[in-house]
């Protein structure tokens, strides 16, 4: 998420720093260093105070292309083809969305030299155009191709993109994804394509280097991954302290501080949807970025104060049910309300059943559907903490389904469901402001959506019984939610639905203006 599948190392800082590179700014000086060390391999450091919003890095991709895994997508645009009208490339024969694409004959789309390649090899004799569900596994070649064609046509980044890590040894030892790997990308490319310039463990390799060091990037629906020359060198941390975008056609990469960071803290990213918990983060990061995370809020039972792990003991109802080590998946958990709870404990197995049983029932709720959403926080009010990170999902959907779909728009809303919709948007502000600080997508989607339910309860009660003091008191918790979701937004690109967020909320800035003015005349 949320578009977050970069990624690798762990955050513990080791003693020794063997070796470091300065990346400067020329306007003014050094903004991060990279250092090395035995333990974590190569990381990032700030060598200036960074505010949040200032630029760590801005630049232009490696490769980009479709995922693995990926659906059938046009090889230009990466527009998904499946249920769209496609053409055939007239040099090589892959899917396009039209012979005029975009993206045809471009560096990061489908450039001359892979249609030339993939022409030679007769690689679409393979494809199956009646059948676009075995067309799938062959794009997940594609990147790999780019990736080894940049030998030839551009051996500086080439020679930069193989010192990136690739977790060969922990790899090898998958068989799952190393079969995979095998079959889909090494023998497409060797064997199926005949490029035999390449071995085997060149391109399982690259497949490394994609999985740990890409990032998911795309605008626009468009869902695909690209590889930078420069930020695969931040460090995980399931608290960031940065927030990026990519640019909808040049696939530009820039990097923000999303919180104060001080000169020798850590840049950081999170490799995991941080709006789970540490039982599932941690699972996700050994599968697909090979390493168990022990960071502050891994190490941390209660996940930092937010408890989006947590369960409510069914035995006192009033303890939680907390991990006994949560950087041991297999750990017991256990009530902690000590003092009048007779004693409760479940198995990690049994907990991971329990909540899987519950994500699926999660999953099953139309994206829609606000009464079922209700529905199912009711059902396990009394399981789920309330800010279990399935509960929070849940809101969060609901945070931006009341006042927006038909039945429950803003204006329609009776005082009762503005009220809930503004306690959902402060409760899980409470937490994001822990998990995900400072300038970041999910505060300022939130900021907004609060806005709305306490402007409109604002109007309706200047028109009934609201005093001039209250009225001012009020409207200035709905500026101070517009102002910051306005100023995070901003950054956002502006065809993104956040982007066009960022506007409205500068739009709806300028009207309170006028309500202001009206408030000064009583």
């Amino acid at each position: 998420m949320s578009r977050h599948s970069k990624r690798k190392r762990c955050t513990r800082r080791s003693q020794s720093t063997t070796s470091s590179e300065n990346l400067e700014d020329l306007s003014e000086g050094p903004i991060f260093e990279v250092k090395t060390s035995q333990l974590m391999g190569r990381y990032m450091v700030s060598r200036k105070n960074l505010k949040p919003s200032d630029i760590i890095l801005s630049e232009a991709p490696l490769v980009v292309g479709p995922c693995t895994a990926s659906r059938v997508q046009c090889l230009g645009c990466y527009r998904i083809l499946e249920s769209t009208p496609y053409v055939k490339c007239k040099g090589c024969g892959w899917p396009l969305c039209s012979h005029k694409c975009r993206g045809l004959g471009k560096k990061y789309g489908h450039s001359d030299v892979e249609c030339a390649v993939l022409k030679t090899t007769r690689s679409a004799q393979m494809l199956e155009y009646n059948e676009l569900e075995k067309m799938r596994p062959h794009f997940n070649a594609i990147v790999p191709l780019r990736c080894l064609l940049l030998k030839e046509t551009d051996p500086q980044a080439y020679e930069g993109l193989m010192k990136m890590e690739t977790h060969n040894e922990i790899r090898r030892n998958i068989p799952d994804l190393w079969r995979t790997n095998q079959i889909t990308v090494v023998n497409r490319i060797v064997e199926d394509w005949g490029l035999k310039e390449y071995t085997e463990e060149e391109v399982h390799s690259i497949c490394g280097i994609l999985e740990v060091n890409s990032f998911e990037i795309g605008q626009q629906g468009v869902n695909i991954r690209g590889l930078y020359p420069t930020a695969f060198l931040m460090s995980h941390d399931c608290v960031p302290n940065t927030n990026h975008i990519d640019e909808e056609n040049t696939f530009r990469l820039t990097v923000r501080a999303s919180t104060e960071i001080a000169p020798g803290e850590m840049i950081t990213l999170s490799y995991a949807y941080t709006l789970q918990s540490t039982l599932k983060r941690r699972e996700h990061l050994l599968e697909n970025k090979f390493f168990e995370c022990r960071c502050k809020r891994c190490s941390d039972p209660t996940e930092l104060g937010t408890y989006t792990g947590a369960l409510i003991c069914p035995k006192c109802r009033t303890g939680d049910v907390l991990s006994t080590n949560p950087l041991n998946s297999e750990a017991d958990w256990k009530c902690t309300n000590s003092s009048t709870c007779p004693g409760y404990k479940i198995t990690s197995r049994s907990m991971q059943l329990l909540i899987d049983r519950i994500s699926q029932e999660v999953e099953r709720i139309d994206c829609n559907d606000v009464v079922a959403m209700e529905a199912f926080l009711q059902k396990y009010r009394n399981v789920l903490h309330p800010t279990h990170y399935l509960s929070l999902s849940v809101k969060l959907s609901l945070s931006q389904l009341y006042g927006r779909i038909s039945g429950y728009l803003i204006d329609e809303l009776s005082e009762q469901m503005l009220m809930r919709k503004q306690e959902i948007c402060e409760e899980i502000m409470k937490i994001f402001n822990v998990i995900e600080p400072g300038y970041t997508r999910l505060r300022g989607v939130t900021l907004y959506e609060m806005h709305a339910p306490l402007m409109i309860l604002l109007t309706r009660q200047f028109e009934s019984h609201c005093t001039k003091s209250e009225l001012r008191s009020k409207l200035k918790k709905v500026v101070k939610c517009l102002d910051e979701a306005s100023t995070i937004l901003s950054y956002e690109p502006e065809t993104s639905p956040e982007g066009m967020m960022g506007v409205a909320a500068r739009d709806a800035l300028v009207r309170i203006r006028d309500w202001e003015k009206i408030l000064g005349k009583f």
